[in-house]
């Protein structure tokens, strides 16, 4: 696998109230503003058999499905960009009862020449989407603003 982009992050909460947070996948449009909305089959919580439609502001449609679920730790899903498949990896990480570390992984498989330009490409125009994400993200967790936080 060719690693992509690579983000590492701390929010000021618990490790279950972040993985709580980012795990309502159907809100990502609060803080990931080039995300339009978000629908998963079986509707709410994530799961091992979660699949789903990533509607982007540009229209669009991003289908993913879950590769790997492991509660409180991460979970993986592949999609599709053109002809690029990628990998996405959600970890969390204890720092203390209060901190938690999260990291997002994108990998990209059997790139051959193409698919590396692509791929280039891809991670280029993605990684200043999902800056601003992170940032909007962070500062949704440690304000607790979803529902029921």
């Amino acid at each position: 696998m060719k690693l992509l982009i690579q983000r590492e992050f701390v929010v000021d909460v618990p490790l279950e109230r972040a993985w709580e947070h980012l795990a309502q996948v159907e809100a990502w449009p609060s803080w990931a503003k080039h995300i339009k909305r978000v629908t998963v089959e079986p509707p709410g919580e994530l799961s091992p058999s979660t699949v789903g439609v990533l509607h982007l502001t540009n229209g669009i449609k991003a289908r993913f499905a879950m590769t790997e679920f492991v509660p409180n730790s991460h979970w993986k899903w592949i999609s599709n960009f053109l002809w690029l498949t990628v990998h996405y990896d959600h970890r969390f990480e204890p720092i203390n009862h209060d901190r938690t570390k999260m990291t997002f992984i994108i990998e990209a498989k059997d790139l051959g020449f193409g698919k590396f330009v692509l791929g280039k490409l891809y991670a280029a125009i993605y990684s200043k989407l999902l800056d601003k994400a992170i940032s909007n993200l962070v500062a949704e967790i440690n304000a607790g603003q979803l529902a029921g936080q």
